[in-house]
């Protein structure tokens, strides 16, 4: 269990206390763009989760050797090659498999690609000296943190459709409004994380 306690440590912070979109605000474009629906917003969550975790899993090794030859200048554009072949990847599969998601993702699905929390997780990564497992658990608690906060959003403005919202606040401002009573919601997990563990 003591090897084990690390990785859950760093599983349960990625998606509660450093949540990627609540608390580090990356990935708010699709946050704010596609969690009109619950449905729309968990699809785009599952191919975000795939994308982070598949990129970490291919970054790891290239960065090993862009570190090997002392090509570290090159890390960010090689990870966003990497992201960018692989949101593709993504994108035929969901064309060809499930084309009610892939339509009703729309545009922000190539947008994906600079979601800066994919190209976020896996430089934080090499930032926190994580090796491959720590790497792995922290892109999927990072990817199932951005899930439960689309979610959530989801559920919230979905409920705001049937409400009596004033004139003033109307659009974006009652969305901006939303969004932050569900960001400070996630302040209620600070220290979780630590006295778990302690």
């Amino acid at each position: 269990m003591s090897t084990l306690k690390p990785l859950l440590a760093i599983l349960l912070t990625a998606i509660l206390t450093q949540n990627f979109v609540l608390a580090k605000f990356l990935g708010i474009c699709p946050f704010l763009g596609v969690s009109k629906k619950t449905k729309t917003a968990t699809g785009m969550s599952l191919a975000v989760i795939f994308v982070m975790v598949l990129s970490t899993a291919v970054t790891f090794p290239i960065n090993n050797l862009l570190v090997k030859h002392n090509l570290e200048y090159l890390q960010t554009i090689v990870f966003i090659l990497v992201i960018a072949a692989l949101v593709q990847l993504v994108e035929i599969v969901l064309k060809k498999y499930m084309p009610p998601l892939y339509n009703s993702l729309g545009i922000y699905l190539p947008l994906i690609t600079t979601n800066c929390a994919v190209l976020g997780v896996v430089l934080l990564n090499i930032d926190n000296g994580y090796g491959f497992a720590q790497s792995m658990i922290n892109s999927l608690g990072a990817g199932i943190g951005f899930l439960v906060a689309m979610v959530m959003f989801s559920g919230v403005r979905e409920r705001m459709e049937s409400s009596d919202i004033p004139e003033s606040l109307k659009g974006l401002p009652i969305t901006l409004v939303a969004a932050a009573l569900v960001s400070m919601s996630f302040l209620g997990f600070a220290g979780l994380v630590e006295n778990i563990f302690a």
